[in-house]
C-alpha cells in the first residue's frame, strides 16, 4: 500500500468524521450552549454550506498554488478551526469555527483526489482514488462513532479535539511523505459550472440534493430521532452509528456489481423505495433498540448504496467531462446536508423528533419524482441522438480529470 495515499485517506477520514461525528454529540453541545437542538444542529449545517460553496471556487482560484502548500494549508486551517470549537466560549464562536472548519476542508478535499490521481502511474488512478474516498467512508464507520463515544464518556470539546488530532496526523503524514505534486491545468469557476445548463445534469444533482436532504435530516439529529431506542447512552448510540456506517460502506462496495448487471436506473429506483419505506415506519422503529439496528442498517445500506448508481449516471450523461460534474454532484450532496440541518429543526418544531421520518420520507418521494424525469430527459437525448457533452462545456479538465 502506498503511504502516500494512506496520508491522503487520513485526511480524508478526519473530514468525514467532522462532518458526520456532531449528530452523535448534538445534545451535549445545546446543553453546553443552552440552546435547543435544532439551533444546535446548525453547526453541521454551517460546515457543510461552506464546504459545499467553497470546494469549487477554491479549486478554480488555486489552481495555481502548489498542491503540497495547499493541502497542508487546508489542514492546519481544518485543525485550528476543530481546536477552536472545542474551546469556543459562546454558541456564535461556535458557529464561526465550524465555518472555518469548512475553508479547511473546501481546501483540502478536492486537492486531495486530484493529487491522490496524479502521484501514481496511470493504471493504478482508479485504485488510488479509491483508497482515498475509503477515508471518507471509513470515517462513517469508525470515526463519528469513536468521536460519539469520546463525547459521551468524556466531553463533547474532546471530540473536537479528537477530529483536529486526525488531521494533524494526516498534516504531519504530508510534511514527511508528499514531496512532489505535479500541477493541474487550470480551469476557470464559470467552466466548472457550465454543465448546470444541461437539463439532464440539472435534474440528476437535483435527485442528489433532495434526496441528501432527506437522509440528513434524519443524520443531524440521528441522537434525538433515536432517543427513545438508546435512553441516550452513548455506548448504544454509537453502536447504531457504526451499524449505519458499515451497512453503508459494505452497500458501496457491492452496489456497482449491481449497476453492472442490471442498470443504474433499476438501482436507484429500488434503493430509494426503500429508503422511503424505512422512514415512514421509522416513528415506530426508532422507539425501541430492536427495531432501531435493522432500520438504521436497511438505512445506511440503501442511502449510501444510491450514490453509485447515481454517479454511473451522471458520469453517463457526459463521460468527457465526468470529473467536473462529479464535483457538482459533490456540492449538492453538501448542500443536501446544508439544508437538511434547516428542515430538521424547522421539523421538530411543529412535527417533533420522532416524527420526523414522516418529513424525511415526502424529501426521498420528491428525489423519486425527480430522479424519474431526469431518466426521461436522458432517454430523449439517446433517442434524439443529441451528443453526451453538455453544452457549454469546460476546455480545459481540473485535477481531478487526471483520474
Amino acid at each position: 500500500m502506498d503511504r502516500r495515499l494512506l496520508v491522503l485517506a487520513l485526511g480524508m477520514f478526519a473530514l468525514g468524521t467532522d462532518s458526520f461525528v456532531v449528530a452523535g454529540v448534538l445534545p451535549a453541545v445545546a446543553k453546553s450552549f443552552d440552546i435547543g437542538i435544532g439551533a444546535a444542529g446548525q453547526m453541521t449545517t454551517v460546515y457543510a454550506v461552506t464546504l459545499a460553496l467553497l470546494a469549487p471556487t477554491i479549486a478554480a482560484l488555486a489552481a495555481h498554488v502548489p498542491r503540497k502548500r495547499l493541502l497542508l494549508a487546508g489542514l492546519g486551517v481544518f485543525v485550528l478551526a476543530n481546536l477552536g470549537t472545542a474551546i469556543a466560549p459562546s454558541f456564535a464562536i461556535a458557529l464561526a469555527t465550524r465555518a472555518l472548519a469548512g475553508l479547511g476542508a473546501a481546501m483540502f478535499f478536492p486537492t486531495a483526489t486530484g493529487s491522490a490521481a496524479s502521484i501514481v502511474p496511470p493504471e493504478k488512478r482508479g485504485a488510488a482514488l479509491s483508497i482515498v474516498a475509503t477515508g471518507m467512508t471509513v470515517s462513517t464507520a469508525l470515526g463519528a462513532p469513536i468521536g460519539t463515544l469520546i463525547g459521551g464518556l468524556g466531553d463533547w470539546h474532546w471530540t473536537m479535539v479528537f477530529v483536529a488530532a486526525l488531521a494533524a496526523l494526516s498534516g504531519l503524514g504530508v510534511l514527511a511523505f508528499l514531496s512532489h505534486i505535479p500541477m493541474p491545468p487550470a480551469v476557470s469557476l464559470g467552466q466548472r459550472l457550465a454543465p448546470l445548463a444541461d437539463a439532464r445534469v440539472g435534474l440528476t444533482l437535483t435527485t442528489t440534493f433532495l434526496f441528501f436532504t432527506a437522509a440528513f435530516t434524519i443524520y443531524t439529529y440521528f441522537a434525538a430521532v433515536f432517543g427513545r431506542a438508546t435512553g441516550h447512552d452513548p455506548a448504544k448510540l454509537a453502536a447504531l452509528l457504526v451499524a449505519w456506517g458499515a451497512a453503508g460502506t459494505v452497500a458501496n462496495l457491492w452496489s456497482g456489481r449491481l449497476v453492472d448487471a442490471v442498470g443504474s436506473r433499476k438501482v436507484l429506483a429500488a434503493m430509494l423505495a426503500m429508503v422511503l419505506a424505512d422512514f415512514l415506519f421509522l416513528p415506530s422503529t426508532s422507539a425501541a433498540l430492536w427495531s432501531a439496528f435493522p432500520a438504521a442498517i436497511l438505512w445506511g445500506a440503501c442511502g449510501w448504496g444510491s450514490s453509485v448508481p447515481q454517479q454511473h449516471r451522471i458520469v453517463g450523461i457526459a463521460p468527457q467531462i465526468a470529473p467536473i460534474i462529479l464535483g457538482l454532484n459533490n456540492s449538492a450532496v453538501f448542500l443536501g446536508t446544508t439544508a437538511a440541518g434547516l428542515v430538521g429543526a424547522a421539523g421538530i418544531q411543529v412535527l417533533g423528533a420522532d416524527r420526523l421520518g414522516y418529513l424525511a420520507a415526502a424529501l426521498v418521494a420528491a428525489a423519486m419524482i425527480v430522479s424519474e424525469l431526469a431518466d426521461r430527459r436522458i432517454d430523449a437525448a439517446k433517442a434524439a441522438g443529441t451528443p453526451d457533452r453538455p453544452a457549454p462545456a469546460p476546455v480545459a479538465m481540473p485535477e481531478e480529470a487526471r483520474a
